[in-house]
């Protein structure tokens, strides 16, 4: 049980992780859309390359937003670590995160301009649980830069990375989920109710993020 000075860090670490990601993933996203336009207007698979290259650039946004509010918490409990070394890990982290999760759905926008089919959008349990399995999976590559930097101060950092495993395969099925009703509503003319859904979205997924690792970073 988490009490006294390390509840506080805790919920510090989720309140810094929920804003973090409110603000760096709504810059991000806003940036990812214009690329996807310019993506879907070329219609070619040098465009889709590019755009991939493109997107993963822009992780670079959300990892120093991140990496920054993460490290005016991190700064009390573990000062010998550097800001620029928590930032620059984070920003690795976020950089091959958005490589690789943008990934897939560019491959299949990619076939169905070849095919000239659009691809159907699998049921919401099956994307919920594709969504859990990449969380997992980029848990641990957003999980492993920042591991270097802390098992450098404490020890039993090794904790660090399968709790971002377990916090991203929780929180990227909330992102998956509100996004698909931010964008019925934004389609149905509500652009207010659109921001607002999209914007509280991004506080709970970082909330819930934060929530997990944090219980680690507290122990």
């Amino acid at each position: 049980m988490i009490i006294g000075t390390k509840s506080r860090l805790w919920l510090r670490w989720v309140a810094a992780n929920s804003l973090a990601e409110l603000i760096g993933l709504s810059a991000t996203f806003a940036l990812d859309i214009l690329i996807l336009a310019r993506v879907a207007a070329a219609s070619s698979a040098l465009a889709s390359l590019a755009g991939i290259v493109l997107m993963a650039a822009t992780g670079a946004i959300e990892g120093t937003v991140v990496g920054l509010f993460q490290w005016r918490v991190l700064r009390g409990p573990f000062p010998s670590i550097a800001r620029r070394a928590w930032v620059v890990a984070t920003v690795v982290g976020a950089v091959i995160a958005w490589f690789l999760g943008s990934l897939p759905s560019t491959l299949i926008d990619m076939g169905g301009q070849q095919t000239g089919s659009a691809a159907q959008e699998p049921p919401a349990i099956v994307v919920s649980l594709l969504a859990a399995g990449m969380g997992l999976f980029l848990g641990a590559v957003l999980g492993i830069p920042q591991w270097l930097v802390l098992r450098r101060v404490v020890k039993g950092a090794w904790l660090w990375i399968p709790a971002n495993c377990l916090a991203w395969a929780l929180g990227m099925p909330v992102i998956f989920a509100m996004m698909d009703r931010a964008y019925a509503a934004y389609a149905a003319g509500v652009f207010v109710g659109a921001m607002v859904v999209l914007a509280g979205t991004l506080a709970l997924t970082g909330a819930v993020v934060g929530a997990v690792h944090g219980l680690a970073l507290a122990k």
